[in-house]
């Protein structure tokens, strides 16, 4: 717009978001910034890393609700009948007790986002709704290459970096780094089936490591092991200066929708000193 023509009404943008949303145009503007020719030679073309993340979901606990009790979708626990007819009001933000209740994702469901899963990554967490962020990220100058969001499950992570994987195009032989939730031997193995060095992070606790001494006598194994830490980098800024520690949208295709553009925004930011530099 020019600095003198008249603004959009804000029913516009209701619906280019909609637009955004239907033609996936998030990803495409990441694949957009990292196919720059200039952006290319930042790049590398041997070595990636790979994480998830949670992103707390816009639905408080309350809305998880079992799923054959349906219910409005909001977070409010609403009022109840007494025997003359009469409502009881509850509080607006009333509270539940959940002692002594069974709740899991195969019986219960937010009735504010569904798509949102109760999950936690380590012991000693709080279990909490969410979905699960991952980024590929290239290890020269650690900028993300692809983003992907997924529903909170124990497999996400490793799903998802398989498919980012197999998005990549004219991809040859590379390393992959990577922590030890990715540390299992059907992972490992679809790796190799993918022509993908697995710089897993070895996984010894109670179990044999589907990682040996093959892969990490190498000195390269340490290096990704090291350089893999800086993709935390991103989910840093992705929550603080991107406001990805708790979405403002609902639904899996929302969410993935402004992660992928926070993804691509963290490059940008990036970008000027790396080309400057050059």
């Amino acid at each position: 717009l020019a600095m003198d023509a008249p603004i959009w009404d804000v029913t516009v943008f209701t619906k280019n978001r909609e637009r955004l949303l239907s033609g996936d145009v998030a990803a495409k503007f990441l694949s957009a910034i990292i196919n720059q020719a200039r952006v290319q030679a930042l790049l590398s073309d041997d070595h990636f890393s790979v994480d998830g993340t949670l992103i707390e979901a816009w639905a408080s606990v309350k809305s998880f609700r079992p799923k054959d009790e349906g219910g409005p979708g909001n977070d409010d626990d609403g009022g109840s009948v007494s025997g003359h007819g009469e409502q009881k009001t509850a509080p607006s933000n009333a509270g539940r007790d959940f002692r002594g209740e069974k709740r899991s994702n195969a019986t219960h469901a937010s009735t504010t986002d569904p798509d949102a899963r109760l999950f936690k990554k380590a012991r000693g967490q709080a279990a909490r709704l969410c979905h699960m962020a991952h980024v590929l990220m290239e290890n020269r100058n650690g900028l993300v290459v692809d983003a992907i969001l997924t529903q909170a499950t124990g497999t996400a992570e490793r799903d998802a970096a398989l498919t980012m994987l197999g998005r990549m195009e004219g991809r040859h032989r590379i390393t992959l780094g990577a922590d030890k939730n990715y540390d299992t031997a059907a992972f490992v193995e679809a790796l190799r089936e993918m022509d993908v060095t697995p710089h897993v992070a070895q996984n010894n606790s109670n179990r044999r490591s589907a990682i040996d001494g093959r892969t990490t006598r190498h000195p390269g194994y340490g290096l990704s092991q090291k350089i893999r830490k800086r993709i935390e980098e991103v989910f840093g800024w992705a929550k603080t200066c991107g406001t990805m520690r708790k979405t403002r949208h609902r639904g899996q295709h929302r969410v993935g929708w402004s992660f992928t553009l926070t993804a691509a925004a963290y490059n940008l930011i990036r970008l000027p000193k790396l080309l400057a530099a050059t």
